[in-house]
């Protein structure tokens, strides 16, 4: 690991994780969560409270020869990658660019257009809500994903593709009538948020989200230092999704997370951002059957006294949990390179140790 003092303890399997010397319980409470993903040859996290900061590393980046995770080695955060695009939407709305009503219809080709059949529109903002009523999955896209599900099922669904299912596409509910999870929905958004700027996504998000932030191991590209991803024990390729990057094309690093986290946490130390990064925060709609909040994106649960925000993602190779709470100026954020599993336990144990620090006192 890169340089950081204090005490220093091994790792079954080669690596070492790191504790800062003034970490204190906060290490204590967290550094039993890098052995919270045994299929994982390598996992690292990054936390916040009070100004109090942790990079903690265990394991290495592949099985065979792999060099040993450091704060700076690369993660796909899969869904995590929503909260980004939904940093873009803020950004952009602030600079005049788009506004949170407008209709996706602008921003799209005649045809590409899909439609409720009461004629509601959907707009920038159901997007980022996912109550636009789109499906989880792009029309047509499981007939090349099935072959390659368990490696890069999104790798052949091109953005033409994208864009030649839309107006075909089957929207479920009416816009902005209910909350239905959908990769389509934040993965669309991403690509009118670069129409609009007259980009495409990767050159969108460096240049309004990590180059501003100071966040130079984060982007799309699978670049040299990045983990290798595993399924079941076995190494993944590099995950790709050229038609929906904004779903879950990120990368990132503990070190990036973390530089990330205090930025949503302290939003005015941002500069040119500091709008977007508190605008994402703000609460949009409550679920009426769970009472669980909804955010740009991020989602949001009410404990007394506060009020925690947290996404989780995954692809065929990662998991990634981040979380935070304003009130309290916590958060955590936890990564593994081996893929979300039935009874791993990882994701939940993030957001439980989360929930802990994040309680006031």
């Amino acid at each position: 690991m890169t340089a950081t003092t204090g005490q220093r303890a091994s790792r079954p399997g080669g690596g070492t994780a790191r504790t800062p010397a003034d970490a204190g319980d906060l290490a204590g409470l967290l550094a039993p969560l890098l052995e919270g993903a045994p299929q994982a040859t390598g996992t690292a996290l990054c936390a916040v409270r009070a100004g109090e900061r942790l990079l903690l590393c265990a394991g290495t980046t592949g099985r065979d020869g792999g060099s040993p995770v450091d704060p700076d080695t690369r993660f796909e955060v899969g869904s995590v990658s929503k909260t980004y695009t939904a940093l873009l939407l803020a950004d952009a709305v602030a600079r005049g660019e788009v506004s949170y009503d407008d209709p996706v219809a602008r921003y799209l080709p005649a045809g590409s257009v899909p439609v409720h059949r009461s004629g509601a529109p959907i707009t920038l903002l159901h997007l980022a809500t996912h109550t636009s009523g789109l499906p989880r999955l792009p029309r047509g896209f499981l007939a090349t994903a099935v072959p390659v599900w368990s490696t890069t099922p999104y790798a052949g669904y091109s953005e033409q593709r994208l864009l030649d299912s839309l107006g075909a596409t089957r929207v479920g509910s009416r816009p902005g009538s209910r909350v239905r999870y959908s990769n389509l929905g934040v993965g669309l958004l991403g690509q009118v948020l670069a129409r609009a700027a007259g980009t495409d996504y990767p050159s969108l998000l460096d240049a309004r989200v990590c180059r501003p932030l100071g966040l130079t191991g984060t982007g799309c590209s699978a670049a040299p230092g990045q983990a290798t991803g595993h399924w079941h024990g076995r190494p993944r390729p590099p995950w790709q999704i050229p038609a929906l990057p904004g779903a879950g094309a990120v990368r990132s690093s503990a070190r990036d997370l973390l530089r990330y986290l205090e930025a949503l946490l302290e939003p005015d130390r941002a500069g040119a951002l500091a709008p977007a990064l508190a605008e994402v925060q703000r609460l949009r709609l409550v679920q009426p059957r769970s009472g669980e909040g909804l955010c740009l994106v991020w989602m949001q649960r009410s404990r007394p006294g506060h009020e925690l925000l947290f996404h989780t993602g995954g692809t065929r190779g990662f998991s990634a949990f981040v979380g935070y709470c304003p009130v309290t100026r916590t958060g955590l954020a936890a990564l593994a390179n081996t893929t979300p599993a039935p009874g791993s336990g990882f994701l939940q144990d993030a957001y439980s140790r989360f929930r802990s620090l994040a309680e006031p006192g």
